[in-house]
């Protein structure tokens, strides 16, 4: 069984974001479980509504092979919740496979663990991305150890097949 990967939802969330990567795993056959901050239920920036598995604090980072941190406005509320933080961290700190795009590296910039790290993410957050001391690459999608990111809805082609690798790599 390969495992399970958390996907960080809140509101106003990246429909694409959330819906395309969940589907991808899931056909890889990784198990997707949707965590949120609070509510039961987020709309995304386009209306999609999100039924959550549970609030974050839920799914402890031992039943985790990975997270995902997707973009929208979400991140911006997801970040000041210091359950969503520590479960980042967690997941990170085991070696398991940590996932962003378009503005989730807010969420692993507030969660302290990109100093040093290549990424990359919408362009509107470069500076956040470089002032919180990782390098920003302009790529569809970077790989660096376990971290995963990608730009904007473009890139998830890209960024599903990376993500994949990554989690079949950390599972051989």
């Amino acid at each position: 069984m390969p495992g399970t990967v958390l996907i960080l939802v809140g509101p106003e969330y990246e429909d694409l974001e959330v819906w395309y990567p969940k589907l991808r795993l899931e056909e890889a056959g990784y198990t997707t479980t949707l965590a949120g901050i609070g509510e039961t239920s987020y709309r995304g920036k386009h209306g999609y509504p999100c039924v959550v598995d549970g609030h974050v604090r839920d799914f402890p980072a031992s039943s985790l092979v990975g997270l995902l941190a997707p973009g929208g406005w979400a991140p911006d509320k997801i970040r000041r919740d210091k359950d969503a933080l520590a479960r980042v961290r967690e997941v990170h700190e085991a070696g398991g496979m940590i996932a962003t795009i378009c503005h989730g590296p807010w969420i692993l910039i507030s969660a302290g663990i990109v100093r040093g790290r290549r990424l990359t993410s919408t362009v509107g957050i470069r500076d956040d991305v470089i002032n919180a001391g990782a390098e920003w690459v302009d790529a569809p999608v970077v790989v660096d150890g376990n971290i995963v990111s990608s730009r904007v809805p473009g890139d998830l082609p890209a960024f599903g097949a990376a993500m994949v690798q990554v989690l079949d790599d950390s599972q051989s």
